[in-house]
């Protein structure tokens, strides 16, 4: 039983740092376009 503790310590770790690599490595920003469109505003 402990064992499997350690594994899933360990493997809760390793995909830590991996996620926190990912963020740190991968450029994560949107793509930004500008955008126009018309409005139609009921003015009565």
């Amino acid at each position: 039983m402990g064992r499997l503790i350690k594994v899933l310590v360990v493997l809760a770790v390793l995909g830590f740092v991996g996620l926190t690599g990912y963020a740190y490595l991968v450029d994560l920003s949107p793509i930004q376009s500008e955008v126009k469109l018309p409005v139609t505003l009921n003015v009565d």
